[in-house]
């Protein structure tokens, strides 16, 4: 069993998916900040791919997908990276990409490199399942689940043909519009995920604008799991030099939040 469905098959709580983008602050930080993520309590960690056009990210995700390109940050790199870690940690790790800097790769090869380096799951943000088949076919082969996100404005057939189509977990996405830091959840929102989930019998993670440790505890009995972003790639910001400890702080407590 991959260890995602293993980590959801076990949860006795929603599980805590929190994500940092590959190689910002640099790729050594960041192999210190899955640490800091894991001893915080990520249940599962999900690892940006630096882009330069991250069309569904807003400006704090935005700035880190800069700062690693800078540095350095690759696809291949970040495979690598994982491939690493896998000797150190065995929490769950799901990349986040676009679907661009897998197309360059060679979708073959990389989900062929990303088995070896023990990536567990995939996320192509700007991949909708209709033209995704071919990378699902080679993820099933290799046994790396393949998340497809779920839009808020998705109607119940659609929400069947995600689920049917995704495995691991169904990323509901909570608002129209990118990623960022929100004060309060959408009006109704409790109410669609009730909704969808007549329609979708797949473990569901809720993220965008999910950013403190009150937003869980409203969706604590809804969902499956919760992905918060870029409350924490605004903390490596802010702290470039070190940001490991005050990641893993903010972590617990929405680790905390996360216990019913």
């Amino acid at each position: 069993m991959n260890r995602i469905e293993e980590a959801f098959r076990n949860k006795k709580r929603p599980l805590l998916i929190p994500y940092i983008t590959g190689g910002d602050p640099s790729l050594d930080k960041t192999e210190g900040l899955i640490f800091a993520l894991e001893e915080g309590g990520a249940d599962i960690i999900e690892l940006g791919i630096p882009f330069s056009d991250p069309i569904a990210d807003g400006p704090i995700i935005q700035e880190a997908c800069n700062r690693a390109l800078k540095k350095g940050a690759s696809l291949k790199k970040i495979i690598e990276l994982v491939g690493r870690m896998r000797k150190k940690t065995k929490v769950p790790i799901v990349l986040l990409s676009y679907y661009n800097p897998i197309y360059k790769y060679g979708i073959s090869s990389f989900i062929e490199d990303a088995e070896k380096n023990g990536v567990d799951g995939l996320i192509v943000a700007d991949l909708p399942p209709e033209e995704g088949e071919e990378l699902r076919k080679l993820c099933v082969k290799k046994g790396i689940c393949l998340i497809f996100l779920l839009a808020p404005t998705s109607p119940p057939s659609r929400i069947k043909l995600i689920s049917n189509k995704s495995s691991g977990f169904v990323y509901y996405v909570s608002l129209l519009g990118i990623t960022g830091i929100r004060e309060k959840l959408r009006d109704r929102l409790i109410d669609d995920l009730v909704m969808v989930r007549k329609f979708c019998p797949k473990p569901i993670a809720l993220g965008f604008g999910i950013s403190k440790p009150e937003h869980v505890k409203e969706v604590l009995n809804i969902v499956d799991g919760v992905i918060i972003g870029s409350a924490i790639v605004d903390i490596i910001a802010k702290n470039q030099e070190n940001p490991e400890e005050k990641v893993k702080l903010f972590v617990n407590e929405i680790k905390k939040a996360c216990k019913k």
